[in-house]
């Protein structure tokens, strides 16, 4: 257990100051009875000695302040909750094409904002994760309905080297599997450990909650072939939309002294699409994403989460405090 107000534990320490109090008046209490031959012995209202019972209000009372003290710094407990959602992964093209300027200013600061957009539109049922991929695929954020954290994951992405849809595919289809135990990693312009290629082996249809939106201008010049990709994704149930970021004529791209020419290759996107049962976008229709969630099939899962119960503290603080008031006043017509 955590505390969000840890400093309030100090008022605890109030406890013992009034538990001296009332040591001291019980001694006092017992002098008078030893001096009075019994008078100030506690009885009840019909006479009758309560023995050690009669200690019983006052340590109530101080059990329920000592609760409502650890009420006031307002603990927090790991509980597991239940929760109705979806995953999406945002997988991003980062090779060296997508920093072509046909879209201004480039590719990639294209496909930022369109994710930004998405992102904004999601409810916050919705789980979202972050691949990044250029000739190798990597998880840059484990799904979370951490908006702020996502978007940061984003703004970090910059282009780098060659393109491979399937790993793109493939590492967002890790990521869906694994989602729950993986740790959100720092993306960098330094060249990423390349991911295994391969899939979590899972029956068919298992992850109809989870969909992919791909971010790229879909040139591929890497192996795997990216339509085997797309078909493990459909045996999973996974939507694959895809985002053409791009223009058809293309431009001239110059790299290390070279000039590449790059277009976006849309045949390749409407393929990959199809093939698992999702759509087709392009830049101008982008906002259009926001209807990925109708697809989606959410699923309830539990999962720990760190909760603040402020109120079972208080109210049990409570609760204590009204036993001890309600047998003072059976017992002995007063409160303690």
């Amino acid at each position: 257990m955590t505390f969000i107000w840890p400093w309030m534990l100090a008022s605890v320490l109030l406890a013992p100051l009034f538990l001296v109090i009332y040591i001291l008046l019980q001694r006092r209490r017992r002098r008078i009875a030893a001096q009075y031959g019994g008078l100030g012995v506690a009885q009840d209202r019909r006479g009758r000695l309560l023995g050690a019972r009669r200690h019983l209000p006052p340590v109530l009372l101080l059990v329920g302040l000592v609760v409502l003290y650890l009420a006031l710094a307002r603990p927090q407990a790991e509980l597991s909750l239940p929760h109705i959602e979806g995953t999406v992964i945002l997988a991003f093209d980062v090779s060296g094409s997508m920093a072509a300027d046909d879209l201004q200013p480039t590719r990639m600061e294209a496909a930022k904002v369109a994710a930004r957009d998405f992102v904004q539109r999601q409810p916050s049922t919705v789980r979202i994760g972050i691949v990044a991929f250029s000739d190798s695929g990597f998880s840059v954020q484990a799904p979370t309905d951490d908006r702020d954290a996502i978007l940061a994951s984003v703004n970090r992405l910059s282009p780098q080297r060659g393109t491979s849809l399937a790993n793109g595919i493939l590492v967002s289809l890790n990521t869906i599997a694994t989602a729950g135990s993986q740790e959100t990693h720092l993306y960098s312009n330094l060249t990423p450990v390349p991911a295994t290629p391969t899939p979590e082996p899972v029956a068919p249809g298992t992850h109809t909650s989870a969909a992919i939106v791909l971010l790229t201008d879909g040139e591929n010049n890497e192996q795997p072939d990216p339509l085997l990709a797309a078909k493990a994704a459909a045996d999973r149930g996974i939507r694959i939309y895809t985002v053409g970021i791009g223009s058809s004529a293309g431009t001239n791209l110059h790299v290390n002294g070279v000039t590449v020419h790059t277009q976006l290759n849309e045949p390749m996107l409407q393929q990959i699409a199809a093939v698992t049962g999702g759509a087709y976008y392009n830049t101008t229709s982008a906002s259009e994403l926001s209807s990925v969630y109708d697809h989606l099939a959410p699923e309830l899962s539990i999962r720990p989460e760190k909760t603040e119960v402020t109120a079972i503290f208080a109210g049990a603080s409570v609760l204590i405090l009204m036993l001890g008031g309600l047998l003072s006043l059976l017992w002995f017509s007063r409160f303690p």
